[in-house]
This record gives structure tokens, sequence and C-alpha cells, in this order.
């Protein structure tokens, strides 16, 4: 064990190049650990591999590289090795490397929840071309399951044309279990003119592993079965509406251990069970540049494929957005 007495009254990190920074561990997520200081305004962010030594009495949410949760504290206990005690049971020990995310719970509700927002707008004198897109997400993680909420909306206004609007977002609910499993709740909307959908929901039930959960990468697929109501505006005909089950499988590939650079990429399938031959597959990839003071430029692209649309409708709608925003 390491001797570091003199901070026990805190959180205390021994860098691999010796420096010791005092302060209040936040969180570890992604490979980097926040640390609050009483020196600096803003908080520290260390790259975990860059870690030597820890020292907190501090109680966390832990989560191991095999999918275990742990309630606990936790400390170095040798070179490379952490020492994790639970709230009820044993202590454990296991390779740094293996722990893979970490929240302080001392401080309740409001440390467990994050969220981000960013907006672009773009004006051309031609034809008095406006287009303003935004991006939201609000999430809260608890011991045992997560919630995430996101919403993404483009709309475009020109003279003597159309207007093109386009949104999408969903409520997803997580029941995390043991060895990297766990349990999907999720509806989402999607509402776009180019396919003259005036609103799909989908309620999807399913189970999902993690094939790699590392601070490195996240790498995990999913599938279960889905509800589809869907509303279109044929051309030149009244509202119709669709109802509809489907199946869903998909993969989502988060990848972080290149910098401040992240990119997340997934894509989902939906085949109907109750309509012959229709496919549907929806597409999403975000590359975000994290910036200082917790703001980032993020670059997105999202496509969405119906091999059966509408009458009159395109059987792709894509769109390519960017953005400057904040997180929390």
């Amino acid at each position: 064990m390491y001797g570091m007495s003199a901070f026990s009254q805190k959180d205390s990190l021994v860098l691999v190049n010796g420096n010791v920074i005092v302060g209040e561990i936040k969180s570890m997520d992604r490979g980097v650990l926040t640390i609050e200081t009483d020196y600096s305004d803003d908080d520290f962010k260390i790259e975990w591999s860059g870690i030597k030594n820890i020292i907190t009495e501090s109680f966390f949410l832990i989560t191991l590289s095999n999918g275990d949760r742990i309630n606990g504290s936790f400390e170095t206990s040798a070179d490379g090795k952490i020492r994790i005690t639970p709230e009820k049971g044993t202590p454990v020990e296991v390779k740094q490397d293996d722990l893979v995310y970490l929240k302080s719970v001392d401080k309740g509700f409001w440390d467990r929840v994050y969220a981000t927002i960013d907006i672009g707008f773009d004006l051309t004198k031609a034809n008095n071309l406006r287009t303003f897109n935004t991006r939201a997400t609000l999430g809260y993680l608890a011991n045992r399951w997560s919630t995430d909420f996101n919403i993404n909306a483009i709309f475009s206004k020109q003279d003597s044309v159309d207007n093109i609007q386009r949104t999408d977002g969903g409520l997803t609910f997580k029941y995390y279990l043991p060895h990297d499993w766990y349990l999907p709740i999720s509806v989402t909307y999607l509402s776009n003119t180019e396919q003259k959908l005036d609103a799909r929901w989908n309620d999807m039930l399913g189970v999902g592993y993690y094939a790699i959960r590392s601070n490195r990468a996240y790498w995990g697929f999913k599938g279960g079965a889905s509800y589809n109501n869907e509303r279109y505006s044929p051309e030149g005909q009244l509202q119709t509406q669709n109802s509809s089950w489907e199946g869903f499988f998909g993969t989502e590939l988060n990848l972080y251990d290149i910098g401040d650079l992240n990119l997340v990429t997934g894509i989902n399938a939906f085949p109907s069970f109750t309509e012959a031959g229709r496919w549907r597959i929806d597409f999403n990839f975000d590359m975000k540049y994290d910036l200082p003071l917790d703001f980032y430029i993020r670059l997105g692209y999202s496509l969405n494929y119906d091999n059966q649309p509408v009458e009159g409708a395109n059987n792709v709608d894509y769109v390519f957005t960017t953005g400057f925003g904040w997180e929390w």
C-alpha cells in the first residue's frame, strides 16, 4: 500500500510522472478521469493510464470491463492494481485497466445527471435560404439502470420552395444485468418531409450485450421486437396511418481513445413481421471534438431507409449536420 496519510481528508492522485493532485474525484469515463481542486477554476481531466496511485474515501458507482457494477470505494493496492470495497460484500482486487467507469454518488440526484446541447445555423443570400439545426441529450445513471432522452431537429426554409424539416428523438431505459448484458426498452420518433412521414413511433423491447467495454472503446449488440406506428401524407391524398410489428437487431461502436476526438456509429435493421418483404434501416454517425470548458464541435450524419415507402416518397432520407455545443 502506498503511504499518503497527509492527503487522507481528500482524494489524491499520483501520476506516472510523479506529480500529485489533491481534490475531489468526480468521474472517470472513456479513459479520462475528472477531478475538482480548490486551486483551479476548471476541473482537471487526466488520462486513466497516466495515473499511478489513487487514495479516496469517496463512494462511487463503479463499472468493470466484464460488466460487473459495484457501489463502493476503491484505492490503489499495488502497481497496476485496484482494491474495491463494496458497500456490501467482500473487497475485490482488479487490474486498473479493468475499471472502465466511475461516478461519484456522494452528492445525490444531480451528480448522476448528464446533458449536452448544440446548435447550428446557416444563412445564404441566394433564395433567402435559412437552415437551423439543434441536438440535445439528457440522461440519468442509477446503480443498476440508466435512462437517456435525445432529440435532433433540422429546419430549412427558402423563397419559392416548400419548407424542409426533419425531427428524430427517443427515450431509452436500460437495466444492467451481470456480465455485460442489459435489457433495453425504448420509444423513438421520426418525422421528415423527404419520405412524407408525418410521424413514426417505434416501441422497442429487447436484450443487448457489450462485446467490448474498455477504456478505449465500447462495442455492443442488441435485438428484439418493435411495434411500429406511422402517419404519412401521400402526395395529393389525405393522411394515412399504418401499424405493424417488426423485429430489430443492431450494433453500436464508440471509439474515444483518440485524443480529444470521439467517434460513435450505429446501425439498426427492422425486418417486418406483418408486412411481407418490408425492411427499414437506420444509420447514425457522430464525430465530436472536445474543446476547453466542456465545449465541443460536432459533425453528424443520419440515414433512414425504407424499401416500401409511401406512394410518391423517396425510400432514403439522410442529413449531414454540424454544430457547436456544451456538455454537462
